[in-house]
């Protein structure tokens, strides 16, 4: 981010002119507008009923405004009035965007109140997008590969009204951005059915909370009516649904109105009390459905079993056994014998009843167009079923033919099958273990402060967590977790947010700060007001962030697409010619007949070779290469504080050479504090600041704060008031203007002196060089048109911000600092950091600007930054790194956010995406070469220099382990460990300190 140094000193921004000890936002973390969230969460908010009609939201142009302070006006202005859910003025591009209820108010009041503000505006944009495009996510049951996730993928898009659909396998979810208007969540739950996998509905994106209760006591049609209809009355309620038969009932609701709190209150208040609620865990839950699919291949691998360890004992063990060898040889029906017919009936429930999902899975690709593992499972399993019961009854019906059945080799490939694909969903849930634990974070109870009308605290009780409604006081004990995210209305504590932010060091909380939820309150009580609730919660958005990086696709998973796409009919069509070959070859007398097994004929030779074929090739392993690596990646990378967003940028980050860092809040604290004031006038020290504190008092920039601050350690008075500034003129890149008292103040650079007509004397002009030489920002003060003193303000380096530098050399990657700070002050911060490339005075667009020309060079590069003037070479940059503690702009606008605000996190991103792409190329390693030797072994090229052939049952084995020993190489990334430099650098910064 470009300095926020005096040469930039009309602030380009408000987001740059935070308070950069607040606490990290996430990106599409909801907040509450500055200057009003505290009131309202205090309990002094407007009462203004929610409107029932939706929100709107328009963009404004605004001219007039010269700096953050005048942005600043404009917000505020628009907020006071009714109606207004949120604006956010943007004094770069010089636009204001408003959400608002339309029923309060409207563009032409909006218009006016800008105007009143003294400024021009005029409505450029009417965007009513608040429902234009939602996200619905969805669960899919049935996918083996990814020609299934290929399927359902192109059905969706197929629909129209769908704007994108990302079908994840590994995740077994589609995520789809769609148009409400032209299509719902029911008629894609419908096109997922219609393909012949089954959908069930995880959010449709409506932007509402969702809660299902069960209804428990005497339940009647008529009960089951009035607490509908008493539901309905209840402001905020968007959609009931009722379940007669489950007892429940799901309600849509505005959690900003209303609440399940108050669901259960007005349930448990009908029919004299008879009735009662609870929150019902849904069994359409996530966690619930990979429970159930676990425990169904569990319970067919053990029903497997239970059939085909005798089949596999009569045709392998038994035979060799003297006494029992003859009683399975004795014939039932012509040369039909007992042990035969016993491996047929054992066979057949395998074959039908317990490898049913094969069959039912392949019908569904092929009536698609499609082939997947399924079809090449069925058609194996079936070539060897089906030739086994033409050979018994062939025998049956025969007085000299002798059958020869592989009833062994179907029903022990179902049962191999089975306990990969169980050993694979073991695995593949591990893969997602990060977000199990972030849910985890949040306490399952609560205690809630009741208040009488007065506001005082009459009794307190223990709810469950998930019934916290907005505005809730709630108390935190010393040890407990915090709740919900909110505000301390009482007590002040030490709370640590190490599970949220990554920061180890507990941080103090006190009247009006702000807590988040699933953090653990360290000593003292708290009582905190909720602000955000269940899915509006930090904790919430971060899981869902996370869990959108696992959905994203990374680049190089459409090669492993594409090879799928062809994989099963290239594979079929192998199987038949092997078998053909085989088969031509024997009955030529190609090879010798003592090559042949006594056990079989040429044909069953052949066909076994065909059947092996067909079952070692694996399209699964190819289809979990990227996703499960992606999934394992993203989730350490969660829990390390790195956030990433997607295989996108997992991919290119492990290919960045260059890194062009903002300076002030990357490098440098962002906290600037005066080191040393020169007066060039005899007058007091006091004096001078007040003036020049007075003049600074409007400004919203981070050295503006530091004068002022600095300023009130020259008073004693608990309540001082600086003078009052008329006037005030903040000038963009120069300073300011003012008049204090009987005095005309100009505080800035060289360039406002000048630019005032001001000399600026030679002692003035060494003790700016020497500010400049020292990395610090000369500031000059002149009061009616002479120079009277000189501030020096300096903004510390990060800790340990030299050693980041000199790792990332190591790792051959090439450092550049890019700041809107005077070249003085830059050369000085690069030269202590060891950066050698810099550029001075740099705006928004030339920071992107020469992101573009490094790319041009060549070169990957990742932008690291933490302000609104960072946004455009964030997203210009391959790879945008956002400081947590920055601006929600630049966050989102990034595709990696740093939540510990750590400069060593962006040696941990690049770090994990090197060490995730390194494994997802180890899995394509093993994935593509095991069919690459697996496929020609089955098809029999060893089998003439050395006999060794692959029965069809070791070949479905070796096939459901390349799966399982892909997800597990995917696995092996929860051991990661930053690179030891880090450590080393943390153990210094431990001494140091």
């Amino acid at each position: 981010m470009a300095s926020r140094g005096f040469l930039m000193s009309c602030f380009l921004a408000e987001g740059s002119s935070r308070d950069l000890s607040a606490r990290p936002r996430y990106p599409s973390m909801p907040r509450y507008p500055k200057g009003v969230a505290k009131e309202e969460l205090m309990g002094t908010g407007n009462d203004v009923e929610a409107p029932p009609e939706g929100r709107r939201t328009v963009t404004f142009s605004v001219y007039g405004m010269a700096c953050s302070a005048c942005a600043g006006s404009v917000e505020k202005a628009i907020k006071r009035l009714p109606g207004i859910h949120n604006a956010a003025v943007d004094v770069l591009n010089n636009r204001a965007q408003v959400i608002f209820y339309p029923n309060f108010v409207s563009e032409d009041q909006i218009l006016e109140t800008v105007e009143d503000a003294g400024f021009e505006a005029a409505l450029i944009q009417d965007d009513v997008k608040e429902l234009t495009t939602l996200t619905c996510r969805l669960h899919i049951k049935g996918m083996t590969c990814t020609s299934c996730s290929s399927t359902v993928e192109s059905a969706l898009q197929s629909i129209p009204g769908v704007q994108k659909a990302v079908v994840a396998l590994a995740t077994e979810e589609a995520e789809i951005r769609y148009d409400p208007k032209l299509v719902s969540a029911d008629q894609l739950i419908k096109g997922v059915d219609d393909t012949g996998f089954e959908a069930i509905l995880i959010t449709a994106g409506e932007g509402r909370n969702k809660i299902q209760l069960k209804i428990e006591g005497a339940c009647t049609e008529r009960s089951i009516r009035m607490v509908e209809s008493s539901l309905q009355a209840l402001p905020g309620i968007e959609e009931i649904v009722t379940d007669p038969v489950l007892h429940t009932v799901s309600v849509s609701y505005k959690p900003d109105q209303t609440g399940p709190r108050n669901f259960i209150e007005v349930i448990q208040s009908i029919d004299s009390g008879r009735l009662s609620a609870t929150i019902y865990s849904e069994g359409g839950g996530r966690e619930s459905h990979k429970r159930e699919e676990i425990r169904q291949y569990y319970h067919s691998f053990l029903w497997s079993l239970l059939f085909t360890v005798p089949v596999f004992l009569f045709s392998m063990v038994f035979m060799y056994i003297p006494g029992i060898n003859h009683a399975l040889d004795i014939k039932v029906v012509n040369m039909l014998s007992i042990g035969e017919l016993l491996r047929w009936i054992l066979s057949t429930p395998v074959q039908f009843i317990i490898g049913r999902r094969f069959y039912t899975g392949s019908y569904k690709a092929l009536r698609h167009g499609s082939a997947n593992m399924d079809v090449l499972i069925a058609l194996g399993t079936n070539a060897a079923y089906f030739y086994s019961v033409y050979s018994v009854l062939r025998a049956a019906t025969s007085r000299v033919f002798e059958s020869n059945d592989f009833f062994e080799t179907s029903s022990m490939l179902i049962s191999f099958i089975l306990l990969g694909k169980y050993l694979e969903v073991l695995a593949k849930g591990k893969t997602s273990e990060a977000i199990a634990k972030l849910m985890d974070l949040a306490p399952e109870t609560a205690v809630l402060m009741i208040h009488n009308e007065d506001g005082n605290i009459v009794s307190e009780r223990e709810i469950d967590s998930r019934l916290i409604q907005h505005n809730d006081v709630i108390k935190v004990m010393p040890g407990a977790k915090v709740a919900c995210d909110g505000f301390v209305i009482r007590g002040q504590s030490y709370v640590n947010e190490s599970m949220i932010t990554g920061e180890a060091r507990p941080v103090a909380k006190r009247k009006g700060d702000s807590v988040i939820g699933g953090t653990v309150n360290e000593n003292g009580m708290l009582h905190v007001r909720a602000t955000h609730v269940g899915s509006e919660s930090a904790l919430s958005q971060i899981v869902r962030l996370v869990e959108s990086a696992q959905m994203a696709k990374a680049p190089v998973q459409k090669y492993a697409d594409r090879i799928s796409k062809y994989f099963v009919p290239l594979v079929i069509i192998l199987s038949l010619l092997t078998w053909l070959a085989w088969f031509l070859v024997g009955k030529y007398n190609g090879y010798p007949k003592s090559w042949i097994p006594s056990s079989m004929d040429g044909f069953q030779l052949a066909l076994q070779f065909g059947i092996s074929v067909m079952v070692i090739a694996c399209p699964c392993a190819l289809g979990l290469a990227t996703p499960t690596a992606v999934m394992v990646g993203t989730g350490v990378g969660a829990s390390q504080g790195v956030l990433i967003k997607g295989g996108q940028a997992l991919e290119s980050a492990h290919k960045v050479n260059c890194i062009v860092f903002d300076k002030t809040g990357t490098l440098t604290t962002g906290k600037p504090v005066v080191i040393s004031t020169r007066l060039l006038k005899n007058m007091g020290l006091r004096d001078f600041y007040e003036y020049v504190a007075a003049a600074e008092a409007d400004s919203q920039h981070p050295l503006a704060k530091a004068i002022v601050e600095y300023a009130r350690k020259f008073t004693v008075e608990e309540k001082y008031t600086l003078p009052e500034a008329r006037n005030f003129v903040s000038i963009t890149g120069h300073g300011v203007k003012a008049i204090v008292g009987n005095k005309e103040l100009i505080v800035g650079n060289e360039s406002l002196m000048q630019d005032s007509g001001i000399e600026i004397p030679d002692q003035a002009s060494e003790l700016l060089k020497e500010a400049e030489e020292m990395a610090q920002t000369g500031i000059l003060v002149a009061m009616n048109q002479e120079i009277v003193g000189v501030i020096a303000i300096s903004d510390s380096l990060k800790p340990g911000a030299q050693d980041v530098i000199n790792i990332l050399k190591s790792m051959d990657v090439r450092s550049i600092m890019v700041t809107g700070d005077n070249w003085g002050t830059a050369k000085a911060i690069a030269k202590e950091v060891g950066i050698d490339t810099i550029v001075a005075k740099a705006k928004p667009g030339d920071k992107a600007e020469k992101v573009k020309e490094l790319q041009m060079a060549g070169l990957t590069v990742a932008m690291v930054g933490d302000g609104i003037n960072d946004s455009p070479a964030l997203v210009s940059a391959d790879v945008g790194m956002a400081i947590g503690a920055g601006t929600d702009i630049a966050i989102e606008a990034a595709d990696i956010v740093l939540m510990k605000s750590n400069l060593e996190d962006v040696i941990t991103a690049i770090d994990l995406s090197r060490k995730t792409f390194s494994r997802i190329r180890m899995n394509y390693m093993w994935a593509l070469g095991y069919n690459i030797i697996g496929i020609p072994i089955a098809a029999g090229v060893l089998f003439p220099p050395t006999r060794f052939r692959l029965p069809p049952w070791v070949a479905g084995a070796a096939m459901a382990a390349s799966s399982v020993s892909v997800v597990m190489c995917s696995l092996l990334l929860k051991n990661y460990k930053r690179p030891k430099k880090l450590e080393t650098l943390q153990i210094k910064g431990v001494l140091v300190e």
